[in-house]
């Protein structure tokens, strides 16, 4: 390791430790190594122009993010609610498999974790206090896990990032990713089931099958958007960027037109808070499109690929181990720049020992997603707490044990590839 690197490294983790935004740390360090180094400043911002001006793919990440903030807006997120009550509430621990389903089926809209769980999370973790069966704990825990499912099942944000890094399909990488959402839905229900019977929870009134159709026609518009999404992707008709305008272009249509429930100043907010967003997003992004470029300069994947080969380790020992750092790093960083600065070091060495981009860009995802809900930053747990003012000392015991369970969830997507590559294979994936 070169002093300017080892200097660029010393300067991102003091920013990052005294607070500064990860985005500012990142390019703060990225310049400290360039003036280091003796090269122009300028190429901080030929880098990061390039990177975000050639990249078509990134125009998806600020169109995703319009979308959910349109659902959560309208009364799109209501309706789908009273249709997961009616579909699963009667069950034991009802509200708590609602909030699961809710975040199976939103995920599939809005591709934002923070979204799902500031969104109809909040309104969930309401109902479920107010019933009087649920301690507020818990309500925001089961919240906090059932929130990691939205980027995983498609549309997806975090994985368009991968794919940015990785140069993999994002086709491919969403499809990749619907069994193993739906795999972290059933463990989460069978957790809450098994924590229900368990305290005695009580039992909501259930709604009556009579009135299940006329719910389902309610909020059938708003379960059409998943469908349209992958078809469009999936069937040629669209790039997964012209799909991500779609979306926001029907939750568009549904919310002011067929719904009649978003206002001219509802929607210029929604337009400013997802500029806001996107703009963060994006600064993170411009900073790791830099570091990036200096860790290629650096010959640092190519280093540790040769290394990791001498040692022979198997594809297996690889992914673990893999994992496991990933999991201690969600405990401190967040999720995108996880993604854009760490995961590309390791691609030339999955390249080398033949594992799947698509396997292991979907294993990643979800680990960093178990990440937001990781003490002690956990950026999901924070978000709930500032929402909803419960403690973050109860949301915390009571998260533990969901988290356990994703982590076995991890476990059986790392040893089983095929529950990611199921899909992909079936419609034309070669890797």
């Amino acid at each position: 390791m070169s002093f300017e690197f080892a200097a660029c490294i010393l300067t991102l983790f003091f920013l990052a430790g005294i607070g500064t935004p990860v985005a500012y740390s990142i390019l703060v360090a990225s310049i400290v190594y360039l003036f280091a180094s003796g090269q122009s400043i300028g190429i901080a911002g030929k880098q990061l122009m390039d990177g975000l001006y050639q990249s078509f793919i990134l125009l998806a990440v600020p169109l995703f993010i319009v979308a959910a903030n349109i659902m959560n807006a309208g009364t799109i997120s209501d309706r789908l609610l009273r249709f997961c009550i009616g579909l699963v509430g009667r069950f034991r621990g009802g509200l708590g498999h609602v909030n699961v389903v809710a975040s199976l089926i939103f995920s599939g809209m809005s591709g934002s974790a923070v979204a799902d769980a500031a969104g109809i999370g909040k309104i969930i973790i309401d109902m479920m206090t107010k019933s009087g069966h649920y301690t507020r704990g818990y309500a925001a825990a089961i919240t906090a896990a059932s929130a990691t499912i939205g980027p995983i099942i498609p549309p997806s944000i975090p994985m368009v990032l991968y794919a940015l890094v990785s140069n993999t399909s994002i086709g491919y990488l969403f499809l990749g990713g619907i069994l193993p959402g739906l795999l972290m839905g059933v463990v989460l229900m069978g957790m809450n089931y098994f924590i229900a019977s368990r305290r005695q929870f009580g039992m909501e009134d259930p709604v009556p099958l009579k009135d299940l159709p006329a719910l389902t026609v309610n909020a059938f518009p708003a379960l059409l958007m998943p469908a349209i999404l992958l078809y469009g992707i999936y069937g040629g008709v669209t790039t997964p960027t012209e799909a991500a305008a779609v979306a926001a272009f029907y939750a568009l249509l549904l919310a002011a037109f067929f719904y009649r429930a978003l206002s001219l100043k509802a929607f210029y907010r929604i337009l400013v808070e997802s500029a806001r967003s996107s703009a963060a997003v994006g600064l993170v992004i411009g900073g790791a499109l830099i570091l990036n470029f200096i860790v290629a300069s650096e010959n640092i994947p190519n280093m540790m690929a040769g290394a990791l080969l001498d040692l022979d380790v198997s594809p297996i020992v690889f992914l673990i181990g893999v994992n496991i750092l990933i999991l201690l790093l969600g405990c401190v960083l967040d999720a995108t720049t996880i993604i854009l600065v760490i995961i590309p070091l390791f691609l030339p060495t999955c390249r080398e020992l033949g594992i799947d981009l698509v396997h292991f860009g979907v294993v990643a995802v979800v680990n960093c997603m178990i990440g937001l809900i990781t003490p002690p930053y956990g950026i999901l747990l924070f978000v709930i707490n500032a929402v909803t003012h419960i403690p973050l000392g109860e949301i915390i015991r009571e998260v533990i044990p969901f988290l356990l369970l994703l982590i076995v969830a991890l476990l059986i997507l790392i040893l089983v590839p095929e529950v990611v590559l199921f899909l992909p294979r079936q419609l034309g994936y070669q890797g």
